[in-house]
């Protein structure tokens, strides 16, 4: 799944304050080679499932791969998101860390396996890959102790990282791909790698002759662009991985991936030699495959008639949610996200197909974008926000578009109303588990109607005019997918037995509506390969085909007139559409690229992983049991040389890193040493625990010193104790709080401002605390924010010389998006306050210069900050008193599909055009006013395939008043 990031939000949620007022505390079992982290008791029961599924899936990924795990895998089980997913890290210890929630599978872009036995399958393959090791990755290790983090402080690790670990090094595609293809056979074929989803992609794609991107391009372009942004990555490696085990074989897929001795470190070298050609050849062969692949298979669909569809939009609209038709009849109201436009509800005239923006929608979804409700008596819509948390209830008045937050954290989805008595009803997700909810009138709160076993999970809910009969899809613990109705009444009284149902296999039903009549249900299926439109009748319980579509057609809305509106795949999302539903006797099938991997190389069927439903007793298997004391897990986790600047001199040195496996408390060390200052020993220690981090420095060395203008080494010692929590964690709204004491001992110039010296003082005591909000949003496809606004207040005070010097700062920035896509205007102001003396070098604030270095690690676009002054050298502008304001127009980016090589390309350029004044110390001597004009130009590239690197190009010109006192030209590159 998604690689990294996951584990990252994860292990935030985890140090978030708005998660629980009290510190949370793990449980930890333990065998030879697994450490599984979860909360009891609320996820004890799945403890068992996880580490017999897990012991599986490892036996099979070192028969398959020759695998030897560098250690034991830490699993943690978490529950902060409305939705399962699942992240694997190799750096610099094997982690997994898994939300244990049901899976979305709309569209069914995910196989119908039961989710654990399916990310037990899918995430050690991650592991197996990126892992892997030969005898020199080995040797690498041993001298290392360890596998260096790729880290922007000591950028030299990415060479030592590389060393370790080189199949670590490998674009999203390739490690995507092949979990995704490994897992199919892994659960019997079941899986994405033969997915009717996954056909009607590419199917559209030649169909609506859509560019079809390289190895770099999906990568550089395809995964941000596009509607479907990350799951291309996805689509196109399984697609390949699928296309290679076809044509060549499965053996031969396997022998790229793994590490033998005499394997080849970069994959793509390892290509060349397994496969005797170039991975771009051999990618171009695939898209001429695939094109004759998909026009096979539109020829197949074509063989019966088509059914007509009348376009209601000129274009494809991305993600559309359930919709429904406004009172007026002339209206559907649902939920967009597509590319350059936050995602929001909105009203689509069926008249001309002109879309109207309502409000936007906060954590959206990729493919469903929100599960909503309508009540056309009020014109209301009801929909659910923050998705990849806790979800919330919403509802939007249409007619005034003014919305509001009906329950905080519900993690309520699959809404529905019922026009009978005006609740709500909805699904639930808690521990992994499924309930069924009723919210009746005001829905403020929600009562519980029915909780399901683990692993039984409805989704898709849906209510009959009048309000007597509830339909739900259901899955099954064994795969199985089901459309079942109920009675609402039989419901309430407590009884769950199916007035009726329909067995539908392994193909999801999905988005079946009741006819006004209540006489059938309309949903879509790829009951035939093809995701057709299939109505179902209560009476009889007879399914029957009404469409025959080319690509796909889904979520139907039943018009007045008999004839529904669905919605049509291409290659650019949904295109709503008008249909008349007739049944029909035949429609074609289509061949599955997964099903001709079988039949020409039946090996993969001795793939099949058993899965585990517990009746393996694992407890034989544990060493240890108990609670996670992360104080106590810490080990190291390696050690590296470096280098590093310190006052125009080279320090050479080494950086030890330790840490607990869950990464909750770290120790950084590093100590180097100089010639040519005078000063020649240097030492940082930095511990990080929770909330609590404590720093200590003595003649404080920096990487990026070796590149000037902006120093960062710092002669003397400092004692820093820091204190950081999230008051709000909401994403993208956050609420945080940071302080920071410390004590500088002999030093030259202010920690903070290279070009001030301390003057008659080298001892100073400083504290700060802050407090700082952000809730900023941004479009599909966009490489900045585009809207919304963020603040801060900063209170200090530092003391020197028998002298306490406070300050205060307050910052409000805030900015909107422009009808030009990815374009933006912000406002970024700031004012401050110091009282003390005028000549007191603590007393002023010091502005100027963009203040990026020549080599950086820091922000792109420094000039945001409220002491960066571009035109003017650093800490050339003093005050005692300021305000500042700068305007920034932000130009949409320019994106590259193939400028570079896979370990190094050109992503986009994104231009700024900003403009700054500067009032200093009004009413007083010093009373002035600074302007600042300039442009500034971010080139980002990507290094080794995930890493982000950025060349920055700036020029500002600096003004007093109305005359030109200065300029600047920065050239600036920031590493990772």
């Amino acid at each position: 799944m998604r690689t990294g990031r996951l584990v990252t939000a994860c292990l935030a949620c985890l140090l978030s304050g708005a998660l629980a007022a009290e510190p949370f505390e793990l449980d930890v079992v333990e065998t030879d080679d697994l450490q599984l982290l979860y909360f009891d008791p609320f996820q004890t029961y799945l403890v068992p499932h996880v580490a017999n599924n897990f012991h599986n899936s490892l036996e099979f990924q070192k028969r398959i791969f020759g695998w030897q795990p560098n250690g034991k895998t830490t699993i943690l089980l978490t529950d902060f998101s409305d939705y399962g997913n699942a992240g694997a890290g190799v750096i610099p210890h094997n982690m997994l860390s898994v939300y244990i929630a049901p899976m979305s599978r709309t569209l069914e872009t995910m196989p119908a396996s039961e989710r654990m036995f399916m990310l037990m399958n899918h995430e050690p393959v991650h592991l197996a890959n990126m892992d892997a090791a030969n005898e020199d990755d080995l040797r690498w290790r041993r001298f290392f102790r360890g596998k260096p983090q790729q880290t922007a402080r000591h950028p030299e690790s990415i060479l030592y990282n590389y060393l370790t670990a080189p199949r670590f090094n490998v674009p999203r595609w390739y490690t995507e791909g092949a979990a995704v293809f490994m897992e199919t056979w892994m659960s019997g074929g079941l899986g994405r790698a033969q997915g009717a989803y996954d056909e009607m992609v590419f199917r559209a794609m030649v169909r609506d002759d859509a560019h079809f991107y390289s190895s770099l391009g999906i990568v550089a372009e395809g995964s941000s662009v596009d509607f479907q942004t990350g799951v291309n990555a996805y689509l196109y490696g399984t697609r390949f991985f699928s296309y290679l085990a076809l044509e060549y074989s499965p053996e031969q897929v396997v022998q790229w991936l793994r590490r033998d001795e005499d394997s080849e470190a970069y994959f793509t070298r390892q290509f060349q030699k397994v496969f005797g050609k170039s991975l771009d050849d051999a990618w171009d062969d695939w898209i001429a495959f695939e094109k004759q692949w998909q026009t096979r298979n539109l020829a197949a669909v074509r063989k019966y008639p088509l059914t007509p569809a009348q376009p209601i939009t000129p274009s494809a609209l991305g993600s559309i949610s359930r919709s429904y038709i406004d009172s007026d009849g002339k209206t559907m109201v649902g939920a967009f996200r597509y590319p350059g436009v936050v995602a929001h509800v909105g009203k689509l005239s069926l008249d001309d197909g002109e879309l109207e923006k309502v409000v936007d929608i906060k954590g959206a979804m990729k493919y469903r974008v929100a599960s909503t409700a309508f009540d056309p008596d009020q014109r209301r819509l009801f929909y659910s926000a923050d998705h990849y948390a806790f979800r919330d209830l919403m509802a939007v008045e249409l007619e005034t578009g003014k919305s509001r937050m009906l329950i905080k954290d519900a993690r309520v989805g699959d809404i529905v109303h019922n026009p009978a008595d005006k609740s709500l009803w909805g699904l639930r997700h808690l521990n992994g588990y499924v309930s069924l909810v009723r919210i009746a009138p005001p829905h403020e709160e929600w009562t519980l109607v029915h909780a399901f076993a683990y692993g039984e999970v409805p989704s898709e809910l849906d209510i009959s005019a009048d309000g007597t009969l509830l339909s739900a899809s259901v899955a099954e613990v064994d795969g199985g997918q089901y459309l079942r109705v109920f009675k609402t009444e039989d419901l309430l009284a407590g009884k769950l037995e199916a007035v009726q149902q329909f067995d539908f296999g392994t193909a999801v039903p999905e988005g079946f509506v009741f006819s006004p009549d209540g006489r059938y249900l309309y949903g879509s299926s790829y009951y035939t390969g093809v995701s057709n439109i299939f109505r179902f009748e209560l009476a009889t319980g007879a399914v029957e085909a009404v469409s025959n579509a080319e690509t796909g057609f889904f979520r139907p809305i039943p018009l007045e007139d008999g004839s529904l509106l669905v919605f049509e795949f291409t290659g650019q999302g949904f295109v709503p559409v008008k249909i008349d539903p007739k049944p029909l006797e035949d429609v074609s099938a289509i061949s599955f690229l997964g099903n001709e991997i079988v039949r020409e190389h039946p090996v993969v069927k001795d793939w099949n992983v058993v899965a585990s439903l517990d009746e393996v007793d694992y407890t034989e298997n544990i060493v240890r049991e108990g609670k996670y004391r992360p104080y106590r897990e810490m080990r190291m986790d390696y050690w590296m040389p470096v280098i590093e600047g310190y006052q125009n001199s080279t320090a050479l040195g080494a950086n030890v890193r330790f840490s607990d496996p869950a990464h909750l408390y770290s120790l950084d060390v590093t100590t180097s040493y100089s010639t040519g200052a005078d000063e020649d020993f240097h030492i940082d220690i930095e511990f990080d625990a929770l909330y609590w981090s404590a720093r200590y420095w003595h003649n404080n060395a920096d990487f990026y010193d070796l590149f000037g203008p902006v120093d960062r080494s710092r002669k003397g010692d400092a004692f820093i104790i820091g204190y950081d929590r999230a008051l709000i964690f909401d994403d993208p709204r956050k609420l945080e709080f940071s302080a920071e004491i410390a004590q500088f001992l002999n030093l030259e110039t202010l920690p903070g401002n290279q070009n001030v010296d301390t003057l008659f003082f080298q001892d100073i005591t400083s504290a700060e605390a802050e407090l700082s909000y952000t809730d900023t949003r941004r479009s599909l496809g966009s490489v900045d924010h585009e809207k919304g606004f963020r603040w801060d207040l900063v209170a200090a005070a530092d003391y020197a010389d028998n002298d306490t010097v406070p300050r205060a700062r307050a910052g409000l920035d805030f900015g909107f998006a422009l009808p030009w896509k990815h374009s933006s205007f912000w406002f970024y102001n700031s004012l401050g306050y110091a009282d003390g003396d005028r000549l007191n070098p603590l007393t002023n604030f010091y502005f100027g210069s963009f203040g990026n270095n020549y080599v950086d690690s820091r922000e792109v676009k420094r000039y945001r900050n409220f002491d960066s002054f571009p035109g003017f050298n650093i800490d050339d502008i003093s005050a005692r008193e300021y305000g500042k304001s700068m305007l920034e127009f932000n130009i949409p980016p320019w994106r590259f599909k193939n400028a570079g090589t896979p370990s190094l390309y050109l992503n986009h350029i994104r231009p700024a055009l900003f403009a700054g004044a500067l009032h200093t110390d009004p009413g007083e001597d010093f009373d002035e006013t600074w302007y600042s004009v300039g442009v500034q130009l971010d080139l980002e590239f990507k290094l080794m395939h995930r890493l982000p690197m950025t060349l920055t190009v700036g020029y500002a010109e600096g003004y007093r008043d109305s005359d030109k006192v200065a300029d600047e030209w920065m050239l600036s590159l920031k590493i990772m």
